[in-house]
């Protein structure tokens, strides 16, 4: 076991990505570390970091060992607009070359602070996007361990894909099946991630530099737990030199409803009082919750068949709207259609940020429509609530594929091919409003494979907190490799 005696001499630096998404499990396993005795240090931006003030001042209030470390962000130098520090703020698809810019101008500076701590780093644990990563380990002596916020099934399927693509095997139309995994998984080039089916805006030379220094990394954390996806587990610990750590869902940290609520920003309403009270007016299992994350957005004709395919389920519903530049088309929508005034009775309507882990805990909640990214798709797992599927970019086809195949805890909207980010105008509607009406009636049906699908579902919920228990899959996983790392240093000193 971890010696008790010298976890304070331990300092796990972790880096995430500057986007809300890529933040909100950093957060949260820096808590689960710090729970565990091991100083952690976060290192972010200062806007980066208010958003996330109210939840690491309660971590560091309850006696956990967490630092800040706070980097200026370069926007002007980087061309960025100032005050664009996080991928979500970006005003165009066009500066996603800015911010990967801007993200390694931060390496001297991380460096320099790095180099003047106290107690010296012992590891990084960084988002696998942030390449710089792997000199500065090397500088420092120290492991790098990666974490890019897949789950075991898509990095397995991403390998595979690597491999067709390498080889030229990856056809240009038509389904095909993922080769050499557990279970038969067919996709089509139009549903794969930007490496294999990239969009307008060439990253490609950002992409192979981010895949050289993954190779390098030391090991690899995963917000998973084992006996949601075992096989997958297996084969990829494999692949890695059996340096893989599953030590999630790492949502499920916060226990208590306020870390519920202010888990990734503030939300837009009185979150505990106002949406509980709404909430807790329906039957449960009754409403259908909508939210396309924090980097999702959509077209105003797609917005108005998710709209009126939710109007016409005849189910309650919450349905987060995004906030801020964009989304006036769809606010005038709104008002002249009277769409918002109409539903007022069963629909609630949230613009901005929402506490999704605090309403997915809701008893209220019957179905999760969702994106599928992994952040969302692990939290819908978590509460035990099954999902329609409606993935939008990057990785997301995969994991529906997960939800819908393997797993058979989702029904799909049919979507049929990745919207880049950045450019979604020009996709016309692809899914309408009777296939969204048709799935949420799929999923909220209590007979049949209705009942099959809510009941895995809900199986699967209890898992996830049973491998985040004290003795669970989980909570071993991190005990590991905490004990890795100290080795390590013991090994050096």
């Amino acid at each position: 076991m971890v010696s008790e005696s010298r976890l304070e001499e331990l300092n796990f630096v972790l880096i995430p990505l500057l986007a809300a998404s890529h933040i909100i499990p950093m957060v949260d396993m820096a808590k689960l570390l710090a729970q565990r005795g091991v100083t952690v240090t976060l290192v972010m931006t200062p806007l980066n970091a208010i958003r996330f003030t109210a939840v690491i001042d309660c971590a560091i209030g309850s006696g956990l060992l967490i630092r800040v470390l706070e980097l200026q962000f370069p926007a002007k130098e980087a061309g960025l607009p100032e005050g664009c520090e996080s991928a979500d703020c970006l005003p165009a698809l066009a500066f996603r070359r800015n911010f990967f810019a801007a993200i390694d101008m931060l390496q001297d500076q991380a460096e320099k602070l790095l180099q003047e701590m106290k107690t010296k780093p012992s590891c990084i644990i960084c988002d696998t996007h942030i390449a710089w990563t792997a000199e500065t380990a090397d500088k420092f002596q120290i492991p790098r361990i990666i974490f890019d916020g897949m789950s075991c099934f898509t990095q397995l399927c991403m390998h595979n894909l690597y491999i067709m693509k390498d080889q030229n095997e990856i056809p240009e139309s038509g389904p095909f099946v993922i080769p050499d995994l557990p279970d038969r998984i067919e996709v089509t080039k139009a549903q794969l991630p930007g490496a294999f089916n990239p969009g307008t805006l060439c990253i490609q030379d950002i992409r192979d530099k981010i895949r050289a220094a993954e190779n390098r990394a030391y090991g690899v954390v995963i917000n998973t737990f084992e006996d949601l996806e075992q096989r997958y587990v297996d084969k990829f610990r494999k692949l890695k030199d059996c340096r893989v750590w599953c030590i999630g869902p790492l949502s499920l940290c916060n226990n208590e409803n306020q870390d519920k609520a202010q888990r990734g920003n503030k939300a837009s309403f009185d979150k505990e009082e106002y949406l509980k009270k709404w909430l807790d007016f329906w039957q449960p299992e009754s409403v259908v919750y909508a939210c396309f994350g924090s980097l999702g957005r959509i077209t105003v004709v797609q917005f108005v068949e998710l709209a009126l395919g939710l109007e016409a389920s005849g189910c309650p519903f919450v349905l987060v709207i995004k906030a801020g530049e964009g989304q006036a088309p769809i606010e005038d929508w709104i008002s002249k259609n009277g769409f918002e005034k109409r539903t007022t009775e069963r629909g609630l309507l949230i613009r901005g940020w929402a506490p999704q882990v605090l309403i997915l805990s809701h008893p209220t909640i019957g179905a999760f429509l969702t994106h599928c990214g992994w952040n969302s798709t692990l939290e819908g797992i978590s509460a035990g609530v099954p999902m329609i599927t409606w993935p939008l970019f990057s990785e997301q086809f995969l994991n529906e594929r997960f939800l819908v195949h393997v797993l058979r805890m989702g029904a799909r909207v049919g979507s049929q091919g990745v919207m880049h980010l950045g450019e979604e105008k020009k996709s016309q509607v692809q899914v309408n409003r009777e296939e969204v009406t048709k799935a949420i009636t799929e999923v909220m049906d209590k007979e049949d494979e209705g009942k099959e699908r809510r009941k895995r579902a809900k199986e699967l919920g209890q898992r996830a907190k049973k491998a985040a228990e004290n003795d669970g899959s989980s909570h071993l996983s991190l005990t590991l490799l905490i004990k890795e790392i100290q080795e390590f240093q013991l090994n050096e000193s």
